[in-house]
Order: structure tokens, then C-alpha cells, then sequence
């Protein structure tokens, strides 16, 4: 034994170590890897020996080997082994390279699960903890199903290390297994309340992170978070509560009221920047959801602002994009807020990090009105002109695009201004947004009618300076910079609108001119197709014997030119050639027979007007039946290794050989000075290459031999361009030739084509100002006169903006489309509703539904003593109330629900602004039947007899819920149904938890309900009728609610209650009012519906849809189809809101129902109704 031992001891000396690995593959830079591969074949030798001391040595290197990039795989076993060793030092060892190596789908880790669930019950905090850490990296389904109940105990330990380890590993398990999220969540909610604050801090993470893909699961918890960020003092924790809030403050309106006074004070008070960058958010996220109820925060808003513009100005450049970035989310809702701070936000088009530029280029966006617009986009021109860079060059065209054509370009008073400024962005150089420009010209030119003269006009000038386009590369060949996709708009709008040409000849005669050939092959194919609409817009203007013989000569002229392209090597271009080569050729027959109605028939293949196509048309054509996108035309060629590569002959389908590319691809008019000067250039460089070798090193030798010539350093003779120079021929030998230009030279100036409407535009304003002050001069003698002119001023007609777009049939803008989120999310899972138990429960008997308000005026409840005492005396008033607490108390224990974490209660602690109240009247119907519900005081009978009584209470239960449905149908008043022994009721008291928008009306001295001076007997009835102060009447309101009684029996009066939920609907508010088609047309085609919903419902017909809408909901059926799929109803709210619905069945059975309205909630809450209706 001893001897053994000592071999062991022996060994471990004996071996390298960890150090020993990192220092020789140090010393062994040359052969790595050779050395490498010797330590693992050493590491293997190792892992086979008995002690676990030289295991876990190995498995240590291994842990080091796998960082820079090995595959230890193979060792799972060896390191499994590592792991299960009692001693710590060794176990660290095992668990660090399993978090290293293991993944989920490692197949070993099913070795692991009792040894894990052993050392998770370790009395050793230490080896427990070291268990915990290295789980989180390798946890399964499999394993966190098994370790499950484990994870749960340990959130109970008294350590509190074990705990925070423990609450941490629950998010991993939650994502494997979400089963467990359910059972898990009581105890990691008690963990918010623990002692410790590393505990209480792991735990507000986990719940964050399971909150922000599905935070309405978690709003219950609002009451304890809010407890959290009033009291920590911990700003990492408060960062992650405040992120909460931000998430839950949009679906809990009235908990943003709580929250802005803190959060305000937080802002004041702290120092740190995360801190404050996440109060703004989520300020801002908190104005947003309650700015209908809130009116008075501009305080809040301009604070944000102002701690925004700190940030904006700091020299760090993480919090100047922090500010901005916030600022931009600001802008959205307060834009006046913001564009006080116009002149920091262009400050910032000048910093040197390209995404501070970026950002203030996205604040611009959002900043500019109908008086700003001119100016902003020239300051970004000129900023384009000096900026450097040429992407982001191409974000400030985008952006320019983007300002100018938001909001179907609502901003732009004048088009020619706008198209000016098109042309001037096309001709900047070093931009790559060619086909971005091209697609606005066209664009506007098709949705502005009143633009088509002057865009015509400016795109027949474009054709006419195309060879500006034109670049020489390298080898001298001719090409186009990408801006050439200007070129493409041009033609086509040249084309389509060829009635505002003046000159369509000479436009005709530029396009034939230009060096069409090098363009790209789709801009060539438009440039053919349009030369047939000028050709056609000619013929038909045409009258004069002489206008007719131009016409021949431009019919020759044209099948000419357009022979070559038959055979280019793009196949629209060929097809688009052949075409129209075919159609001059049967046009010449025609004229040639002396065929008068030519003429006609070539402009009806042009005829039409065009109308934009929606962004999203292609995607939402449906896809014919038997069509296979994916499947071949015609199966591929087998590949063969014996068939020779294709060469630049492969293409002599498309072309002939033997014709000259070169002269294909430089052009055929007007390029024969081009032509014969590289000719001659090629003739003179293969004649006299010996020649000009002398000649530069001659040249070379007298310019070193010169004193007076400034020679470069040794640095730049190295490089290229010094080399180039040198070798560059002298000046006086570079022969001086003629250059036949079709467009002369001419010394570009930095004023715009634009900038004529930006000094028209300050003129006016000029003008408009000196009109105003002479109006307060002359203000008593010209006011009408001058405020008459002043308006003509100001107000700006707009031409008017096309705004039908091509859709497919049945198809439509406002389709939903994909949340975005994957498929494989685990969140996906893991929303679950936490507050619904798992096992199903047992429905509640009360119903309730609302008259609407008019029906019956609110009644004011006398309460009066009776002569039989059933008010009592004062201590019977006392004894009732502290039975009624110790009832209440008892409840919640035994529930395990603490009062003051329920959200209702606790967001009722302050009724907000009352003001602009609406009062609902609501009718409660009390009814007592005589069951036969044992006394809880007599002796529990046997099983057969509590089965037998247990299906008679559910059959009755069915019945009497059947006869309740009935009656509420014909009488639409609340309903409470209770059930209790034949015993006389009293000392009724109504109460139910006052929201932010919605209370009952109490009296006076009325604070815990309205008390009901009425008495029930069995079979009795009473109907009472209770006001309800509504604040907002546009959305759905929840009330919970109490009703609380005495019932008097042999032994004495006994306090019980019942809880119920009550619903106002906001339907209660709308009145049928009369609405004609024309009317109803009139109010969808104004732009005062922004309120909008839609949802789709299966198993209901279209007219009992709209039979249940009339009666239930007050609405008037407008018009339907005569197909009988489709109908329009109309409603009006109480506050003159307009509601439109549309009721469409569709093809697979389903009814769509969109809403329309002029308040922003209003639609969604009918909407949600009839949901609720139609489920």
C-alpha cells in the first residue's frame, strides 16, 4: 500500500502540469503543433492511469488545449470521472471542463444526473455551488426535467450562496424545461423579499429576463418591483427594474401615474449615466401610455430634454449617441420638445463618428414641417458636399429621399423644387444610390400629374448631358458610374409622357446619340422600348407632307441603330430589339401600301395610364396550383470531366463572332474620333516600344542629372505613383489632339438647380413678414385687407399626390404579417399565464352586462332604520366590521395572496384626475334560491352521498346557468346569482375597487361601499340600480368587486361575501345614429380615422354577426354588397367619436372584421367586444 502510494506521489511529480504545457508550446513556436500533438498523446497515456490526482492533471491541460481551439470531445468519459471525485480542488477541475466541452446534445450527459443531484445535496456549500455553475453551461431538457425539484429545494437553503447560485440556474431551466416555470414561480417570487440583496439581485435579473419577451405575464409583480426601486440603492438593480417598468407601463396604463414621480426624482438625484439614460426611456415609454390621461407632463418631457442635451454635449461619444438615441424616441411623440434643439442636432452632422452623424440624420427626419423642409435638406446637401466617405454619402441621399417622401410626401409644397433637387443629387459624384433617385423621379412624375411638363422637360436635359455619366477606366474603355441608373428614369418618363415634350426628335436623336451600348443591360432594354414611344408620339404628330418625310427618315434612322442590339449578349436587350425592329419593319410595309390608320394602331400598344404598385403587391400574389417555383424548366446537363471549359466563345449563342466587341461596346454614332485615336494610340505603342523605353530613360538620367528639378524622397520613389511619374512621357512630346465633345466644357458652379425655389421660398417669406409689420402699422384703417392678404401668403396649394396603388385582388395593405420572432425562440414557451392555475377551475356563477347610460337616471339610496333592527346598534356595526376583516384575512391565508401585492388594490390608491366624468347606471338583480348546501357545523356524511349530491349541484348548476343566459338576453341589466340556505339576508353592502378611470358613485359617508337597505328571503328578488363615474368611456374597464351580507339563522347572524368582476364595456356609449352612403364614404375618406383594429372570427355567419352587432352593440347596418359577403355598419360615441366597421366573410369560411375610428382606443375595444361576442 505504501509502496503504491509512493508510485502515485512519483508519478505526479513526474508529469507535466499545466504550466509545463503553456510554458513549452511558448518555447515551441516553430512546431505547435507537433508539440501538441506529443502532449495529448501524453494526456491520453495519463487519463488511463488509476489515481485521480494525474486524471484531473490531465483533464486540467485538456481544459487549456480546448481554449486555443482542440477538440476534447473524446475525453467526456475521463472528465465525467474528474467530476464525480469527492475531493474540491479536483471536482472544480472536472465541472470547468464540462462547462468547456459539453453542450446539450452531448450524449454522456445522461451519465450525470444522479451524480449532479448528489453534489447538489452536498453539505459543502462550496461543492454545491461549483455544481450550480457548471449546470448552467451544459443543462438539457432531460437534466433540467430530472433536477427540476432539486433546483426548487435549494432556493430554500439557509445559505444564501447556495441561493443566489440556485435562483440564477432556474432561468436555464426555465428555457430547457418551461414546465417548471409554473410550479417554480411562488418561490422565485418570494425570493424578491429575501434578506440578502445577491439573492434579491439574481432574482429581480431572472424575472427581467423572463419579462422582456413576455412581460404582461409579469405584471402582477408591479407592486413588489415598485417596492424594490424606492428602496435600493443598488443602480445595476434599478437599471434592470426600470427596463421592467418600461416593458409593463404600456399595458397598465395606470401604473405609470405611480411611477413618474419617482422616476423624476431619480433623475434628479443620480449621478450615474446608465442610470439616467434608462429613467429617460422609460419616462418617455410612461408619457407615451398615459398621455390621453395625463395632460399636464410637459414638465416631465422638457426635464428629459434637458438631461438629453447633457448627454448629446458630453465629449464621450457612447453617451452623445446614448442621447441621441432617446432623443429620437422623444421625437416621436413631442416633436416641438426636440426641434427647440435644432441646432445641436445639425452640430452633430459634423462629428467625426460616422454613427453620431447617423443618428442625427434619423433625428432630421422627424424634425422637418412644410416651412423647415427647403432649408434643412439644402444644409444636408452642402453637408454632402464636404462630407468624405462614400457610404456615408449614400445614407445622406437615402436620408434626403426619406424626408422629402414621408408621409406620401406631405411636406413638400412645391415639385419642381424637389425634382430640381433629384437632378442636382444625381450629377454629385462618388455616390452609389443611382437606381434610388431613378425610382423617386418616377415615382413622382406618375403620382403627381401638375409635375409630368416640368419633369419631362428636366429628364430630356439629363438625356441631353447623359455623356456626363461616362467615365474612362483604366485600359481607356468607355463605362458609366453608378449614377447612370438616373439614365433609366429618364428614358422611361421621356417616353411615357411624350405629349409634354417639346421636341421629341431632338430627344430621340440625343438618346440614339448616346453611348448606349456600355450602359447596363436593363437600361439599354428601356432605352429600345422607349425609343418606340417617341417614334409613335412623332408619327402621330406628323400633319405636314415634311413632318411626315422626318418621320421616314426617323423610321430608317431607327431600324438601323437598333439592328445591333439584336445581337447583344443580354436577352431582354435582344428580345426588346427584335421586337421593335419587327414592329418598324410591318409599320414601313403599312405606310408603304399607304395604310392610313398606322398610326392608331402603334399608339394602342402604349396606351393605359400607369399607376404605382404597393411595396408588399408581389409577395401577396398567390401562387397558382401545380406551380413549383423551385422545380427545374429543364433538367441540368449531366457535367462531365472530358467536355472542355467554357471560353469566351460560350456566348456566340446570343451574338455572332465575327463581330467586333470592341466596336459593339464603344458605340456606333458619333464615336469615330474616339475610334480612330485609339487606333492610332494601339499602332503607335506597337511600332515604337523600343523608342519610348529609350526615351524615358533618358528622361529619367536628366532629371536626377538636374539640380533645379525638385526630386522625390527615397519613400516616394518607392511607391507606385512616384515610379509613374517618372516614367511619365516629357510634355512636349505628348501629342495635342482635337477632342469632337457633344457637350461643351464648362466650369461647374457650387449653386444648385434647387436653390432658385429656396430664394423664391425666402423671398415669400420676406415679403410675408414685411406684410405683417405693415399691418400693425396700418392696423385700424387695412385690417381686413392686410389679414386677407397675409392668409393668401401663407397657405400653400400642394399638387395633388396619387395615392391608389396596384394590389392583387383580395389583398390588402393592412395584412398582418409575421411577429418577426422565430420559431425556435424558447421564449415562445415560455408564455404562460402565471396567474391562471394549471389545473382547470371552477367557473364563477356571477354574469354581468350593462345597460346603457340614458335608460335609467342614477338613484340616489336612502338608507333608514328598521324598526326590526336589521341596521342594529354600533357595536353590532363594529362586530359585523371585524368579522368582515377576520373573514377577509382568513381567505388570503389560505389562498397565500398578500392584499397589498394585488395590483387592483394597490393601483387604486389614487383615483387620478375626476374630472370629464360619464355616469353608467347599472341595475343589480339579487336572487336567492334555496339549496341544499350542507352546515359546515353538522358531521361530514360518507363518500356515495356526497358523489350523489355533488352531480345533482352540477346539474342544477348547468340548468340555472342556462335559465340566467335566457334572461340576461331579454333583460340586459347585471345579474348576481348566489346560492345559500333558505335563510333571510340583510346588512347588504356593495362595493367594488375603484380604477384610475371607472368608480362607483358613493355618498357621502360612504367609503367602503353602498350599503343596500333591503332584505332577501328564498325565491326573493330586488333590483337596485348603482352609478358608475367613467372617465374615459373609449376603452374596456375590469372592476373587481365585493358584495358583503348577513345571514340571519338559528344561531345567530353569520358574515359572508362574495366576490365578483364587472365589465363596462365601452359599447354602452354608442347610439345607432342615421348614416347615408355618401356620408359614410365622406368620413372613411377623410383622415380623421387613426384609430384602427381587425380580427378574424371562424363558425359564424355574416348576418347573425351583424344581427348580434345591431342589437347588442347599437350599431346601424350602412350598405352591403349584393353578393352578400361584405357590410358596413356605423356608430357614433356619446363624445362624437365616429366608429366604421367592416364585416367581410372570406373564401375559407372565416369573417374578418376591420374598425375604423376617430379616437385612437375606441376601435380596438368594439373590436375586442365582438371577439368576445363571437367566441
Amino acid at each position: 500500500m505504501a509502496l503504491t502510494k509512493l508510485k502515485g506521489n512519483l508519478e505526479r511529480i513526474l508529469d507535466k502540469n499545466l504550466a509545463d504545457l503553456v510554458r513549452g508550446i511558448r518555447n515551441n513556436k516553430e512546431n505547435e503543433v507537433k508539440y501538441i500533438a506529443q502532449c495529448i498523446e501524453e494526456i491520453k497515456a495519463e487519463l488511463k492511469q488509476e489515481n485521480i490526482a494525474v486524471k484531473a492533471n490531465a483533464v486540467a491541460k485538456l481544459s487549456y488545449l480546448q481554449m486555443i481551439g482542440y477538440d476534447i470531445s473524446w475525453a467526456g468519459f475521463n472528465i465525467i470521472e474528474v467530476m464525480s471525485s469527492n475531493k474540491f480542488t479536483f471536482k472544480r477541475i472536472g465541472y470547468l471542463a464540462a462547462s468547456q466541452s459539453f453542450h446539450q446534445d452531448t450524449e454522456v450527459l445522461m451519465l450525470t444526473t444522479n451524480m449532479i443531484r448528489k453534489d447538489l445535496s452536498s453539505q459543502n456549500q462550496y461543492d454545491a455551488g461549483v455544481t450550480l455553475s457548471g449546470l448552467a453551461c451544459f443543462i438539457n431538457q432531460d437534466l433540467a426535467r430530472d433536477l427540476a425539484n432539486d433546483l426548487m429545494t435549494l432556493l430554500s437553503s439557509t445559505k444564501p450562496y447556495i441561493r443566489k447560485k440556485a435562483v440564477l440556474l432556474m432561468y436555464k431551466v426555465f428555457l430547457s424545461f418551461p414546465d417548471a416555470l409554473r410550479p417554480a414561480f411562488p418561490r422565485l417570487k418570494e425570493k424578491l423579499e429575501d434578506p440578502d440583496p445577491g439573492v434579491q439581485s439574481a432574482a429581480v435579473n431572472v424575472i427581467c429576463e423572463l419579462a422582456r419577451k413576455n412581460p404582461k405575464n409579469y405584471l402582477s409583480l408591479a407592486p413588489i418591483f415598485f417596492k424594490l426601486m424606492t428602496s435600493s440603492t443598488n443602480n445595476w438593480m434599478l437599471i434592470k427594474i426600470i427596463k421592467l417598468f418600461g416593458a409593463l407601463t404600456p399595458l397598465e396604463p395606470r401604473l405609470g401615474k405611480k411611477l413618474i414621480e419617482p422616476l423624476t426624482n431619480l433623475i434628479h438625484s443620480t449621478s450615474a449615466m446608465s442610470l439616467l439614460y434608462e429613467c429617460i426611456n422609460t419616462v418617455i415609454a410612461v408619457l407615451i401610455s398615459i398621455s390621453t390621461g395625463m395632460p399636464s407632463h410637459s414638465a416631465s418631457i422638457q426635464l428629459c430634454v434637458q438631461k438629453l442635451r447633457i448627454l448629446i454635449e458630453d465629449s464621450d461619444q457612447n453617451l452623445k449617441y446614448l442621447g441621441l438615441l432617446a432623443m429620437s424616441k422623444i421625437l416621436k411623440t413631442h416633436p416641438k420638445s426636440v426641434q427647440a434643439h435644432k441646432d445641436l442636432i445639425l452640430l452633430c452632422l459634423d462629428d467625426k463618428d460616422e454613427s453620431i452623424r447617423l443618428r442625427a440624420l434619423d433625428l432630421l427626419y422627424g424634425m422637418v414641417s412644410k416651412k423647415n423642409l427647403m432649408e434643412i435638406v439644402k444644409k444636408l446637401m452642402v453637408h454632402m458636399d464636404r462630407a468624405e466617405g462614400t457610404q456615408y454619402r449614400d445614407e445622406l441621399l437615402s436620408k434626403i429621399i426619406e424626408i422629402c417622401s414621408q408621409d406620401n410626401y406631405h411636406f413638400i409644397t412645391s415639385f419642381e423644387w424637389y425634382i430640381s433637387v433629384l437632378v442636382d443629387l444625381s450629377r454629385m459624384e462618388g455616390l452609389r444610390q443611382g437606381h434610388v433617385v431613378a425610382s423617386q423621379l418616377m415615382d413622382v412624375t406618375i403620382r403627381v400629374p401638375a409635375i409630368r411638363p416640368f419633369s419631362v422637360e428636366q429628364m430630356a436635359l439629363l438625356l441631353e448631358t447623359s455623356s456626363g455619366f461616362a467615365v474612362r477606366g483604366i485600359t481607356g474603355q468607355v463605362a458609366f458610374s453608378s449614377m447612370c441608373e438616373v439614365l433609366y428614369a429618364a428614358a422611361w418618363i421621356c417616353g411615357e409622357f411624350a405629349s409634354h415634350l417639346k421636341e421629341p426628335e431632338a430627344v430621340l436623336e440625343c438618346v440614339l446619340k448616346s453611348k448606349v451600348t456600355v450602359l447596363p443591360g436593363h437600361i439599354q432594354a428601356v432605352f429600345i422600348h422607349n425609343l418606340m414611344k417617341l417614334y409613335a408620339h412623332i408619327l402621330r404628330k406628323a400633319s405636314t407632307t415634311e413632318e411626315k418625310e422626318r418621320a421616314r427618315q426617323t423610321l430608317s434612322v431607327l431600324q438601323e441603330r437598333l439592328t445591333p442590339f439584336m445581337q447583344s449578349a443580354d436577352l431582354e436587350v435582344q428580345e426588346r430589339a427584335s421586337t421593335a425592329v419587327h414592329v418598324l419593319k410591318v409599320i414601313s410595309k403599312l405606310q408603304d401600301a399607304g395604310e392610313a390608320d398606322v398610326v392608331n394602331e402603334l399608339m394602342q400598344l402604349f396606351q393605359g395610364e400607369l399607376n404605382p404598385v404597393a411595396p408588399k403587391a408581389q409577395r401577396k400574389v398567390p401562387l397558382p396550383d401545380g406551380l413549383d417555383l423551385d422545380a427545374w424548366i429543364n433538367e441540368p446537363e449531366p457535367e462531365s470531366d472530358d467536355e472542355p471549359k467554357a471560353d469566351k466563345g460560350s456566348l456566340d449563342i446570343f451574338y455572332k463572332t465575327s463581330t467586333s466587341m470592341s466596336d459593339f461596346r464603344d458605340g456606333y454614332q458619333g464615336e469615330s474620333v474616339y475610334e480612330e485615336t485609339e487606333h492610332m494610340q494601339s499602332e503607335d505603342v506597337r511600332q515604337s516600344a523600343a523608342r519610348q523605353q529609350v526615351r524615358r530613360e533618358a528622361l529619367r538620367v536628366e532629371q536626377a542629372n538636374n539640380p533645379h528639378y525638385l526630386k522625390a524622397s527615397s519613400q516616394a520613389r518607392r511607391s507606385p505613383s512616384a515610379s509613374s511619374q517618372l516614367l511619365s512621357p516629357a510634355s512636349e512630346e505628348i501629342p495635342v489632339m482635337s477632342i469632337n465633345l457633344s457637350v461643351p466644357l464648362q466650369v461647374s458652379t457650387s449653386k444648385k438647380l434647387s436653390d432658385k425655389y429656396l430664394e423664391l421660398e425666402r423671398s415669400k417669406e420676406a415679403s410675408s413678414d414685411s406684410k405683417k409689420h405693415r399691418s400693425k402699422r396700418d392696423k385700424k384703417k387695412k385690417k381686413k385687407k392686410d389679414s386677407s392678404d397675409e392668409e393668401e401668403t401663407v397657405q400653400i396649394v400642394a399638387p395633388q399626390v396619387i395615392s391608389t396603388m396596384e394590389l392583387p385582388e383580395g389583398a390588402r395593405l393592412s395584412d398582418s404579417e409575421d411577429d418577426g420572432r422565430p420559431q425556435t425562440d424558447p421564449h415562445r414557451a415560455l408564455n404562460i399565464d402565471l396567474d391562471t392555475p394549471s389545473y382547470p377551475k371552477e367557473k364563477p356563477v356571477m354574469r354581468a352586462s350593462l345597460e346603457p347610460a340614458m335608460s335609467t337616471p342614477p338613484t340616489k339610496i336612502k338608507k333608514s332604520k328598521s324598526k326590526n333592527g336589521i341596521e342594529g346598534s354600533k357595536e353590532e356595526k363594529a362586530r359585523r366590521k371585524k368579522t368582515k376583516q377576520e373573514k377577509e384575512e382568513k381567505v388570503a391565508s389560505s389562498k397565500g395572496v398578500n392584499l397589498n401585492d394585488d395590483l387592483d388594490f394597490w393601483l387604486s390608491a389614487s383615483n387620478g384626475n375626476e374630472s370629464k366624468e360619464k355616469k353608467v347606471v347599472t341595475k343589480t338583480e339579487m336572487t336567492v334560491e334555496e339549496t341544499a348546501t350542507s352546515d359546515p357545523k353538522k358531521p361530514v356524511k360518507n363518500k356515495k352521498e356526497k358523489k350523489e349530491k355533488k352531480e345533482k349541484k352540477s346539474k342544477k348548476e348547468k340548468r340555472e346557468k342556462k335559465d340566467t343566459q335566457d334572461r340576461d338576453e331579454q333583460n340586459n341589466h347585471l345579474s348576481e346569482n348566489t346560492t345559500t340556505r333558505s335563510k333571510m339576508i340583510h346588512s347588504m353592502n356593495f362595493n367594488v375597487v375603484d380604477s384610475a378611470n371607472a368608480r362607483l358613485c358613493r355618498g357621502q359617508h360612504e367609503q367602503d361601499g353602498v350599503e343596500l337597505p333591503h332584505q332577501l328571503a328564498g325565491q326573493s328578488r330586488v333590483e337596485i340600480p348603482l352609478a358608475f363615474a367613467v372617465m374615459d368611456s373609449t376603452m374596456v374597464h375590469q372592476l373587481r368587486g365585493v358584495l358583503t351580507y348577513m345571514t340571519q339563522g338559528e344561531n345567530g347572524s353569520v358574515s359572508e361575501k362574495l366576490d365578483f368582476k364587472l365589465q363596462i364595456p365601452c359599447s354602452v356609449f354608442l347610439a345607432s345614429d342615421p348614416m347615408s352612403n355618401d356620408q359614410f364614404a365622406e368620413i372613411l375618406a377623410s383622415q380623421e380615422l387613426p384609430g384602427k383594429a381587425k380580427i378574424l372570427c371562424e363558425g359564424i355567419p355574416l348576418t347573425q354577426a351583424l344581427d348580434r352587432a345591431s342589437r347588442e352593440l347599437n350599431m346601424r347596418l350602412v350598405e352591403m354588397d349584393s353578393s352578400g359577403t361584405s357590410a358596413s355598419l356605423y356608430s357614433r360615441h356619446l363624445s362624437d367619436h365616429h366608429l366604421c366597421i367592416l364585416m367581410k366573410s372570406q373564401a375559407d369560411g372565416r369573417l374578418s372584421i376591420y374598425g375604423k375610428s376617430s379616437h385612437p382606443s375606441l376601435a380596438s375595444s368594439v373590436i375586442e367586444e365582438l371577439r368576445q361576442m363571437f367566441a
